[in-house]
């Protein structure tokens, strides 16, 4: 590992079911494939980043929910995975009450920040919850860059606007050097012309912040997730894990332009 700070990516669509964890799982794995330290913070109380990398959620399990309330140091929870230099920082049902604990006090919204912003590693991974609560704005407040998974499918803008009005309000605010690295189609699947209508429509809206790559709707996905395995090293040859590696290669390349 090196001494500089990391590069904080947040994963966030205010929606559930549009790929964000799948995308912090396979994202994680190519990014750390080619060299990199790579840290993910699973800060969703579901927990299937964890269950992703094949973690037990089994009571007694220290998790994103003590980091966030100061009450745990995270250097003494990341746990490894089987991923040479990806590590986790696991989460557990116990981080739905955080909202609720975290309002009374005064850092409410830094805790997150304080706690892994000099952790050393070459990037950090959080996989965000849905919604718009403390929780996310912690995962904002923290982070450098976000990566805004959007399904191709109806409605698939609705409420995006107003996950750009909350990115906003968090760079006028708390954290002035906060960057959409891009939004990410995922789900895709081109025997639908739906898809390719959303696609476009998204492309017309937003044009360059896109990505290039698209995920495509891939039953090796699914099961690679119920292996808990992320799908580049279930099935590296699916569609699914070849448009995973390219994600990583074009999000790498646009960190050094």
């Amino acid at each position: 590992m090196n001494s500089k700070k990391p590069n904080i990516i947040a994963i966030i669509n205010q929606k559930g079911g549009v790929g964000k964890t799948t995308t912090v799982v396979n994202l994680a794995t190519a990014i750390a494939a080619v060299g990199n330290e790579v840290l993910v913070v699973d800060l969703d109380p579901q927990g299937n980043a964890t269950t992703g990398f094949g973690i037990h959620k089994g009571r007694g399990l220290q998790s994103s929910y003590g980091v966030l309330l100061g009450l745990t140091d995270p250097r003494e929870i990341i746990q490894n995975t089987y991923v040479n230099g990806l590590h986790i920082i696991a989460s557990t049902i116990d981080l739905s009450a955080a909202e609720i604990e975290l309002f009374p006090q005064k850092d409410r919204d830094s805790k997150l920040k304080q706690a892994i912003s000099n952790l050393n590693y070459d990037y950090i991974l959080i996989d965000c919850p849905p919604g718009f609560g403390l929780i996310n704005i912690n995962a904002l407040n923290a982070s450098n860059r976000i990566i805004i998974p959007l399904q191709c499918e109806f409605y698939a803008l609705e409420g995006l606007a107003q996950l750009f009005n909350t990115i906003q309000s968090v760079r006028n605010t708390i954290n002035k050097n906060l960057i959409v690295s891009g939004i990410l189609l995922t789900m895709y699947d081109r025997r639908n012309g739906l898809s390719s209508v959303v696609a476009n429509d998204v492309r017309s809206h937003f044009k360059n912040l896109v990505f290039n790559t698209v995920i495509p709707r891939n039953v090796k996905i699914s099961e690679a997730s119920s292996y808990g395995k992320p799908v580049i090293l279930y099935d590296v040859k699916s569609s699914g894990a070849i448009s995973y590696i390219e994600l990583a290669r074009e999000f790498l390349s646009r960190e050094v332009q």
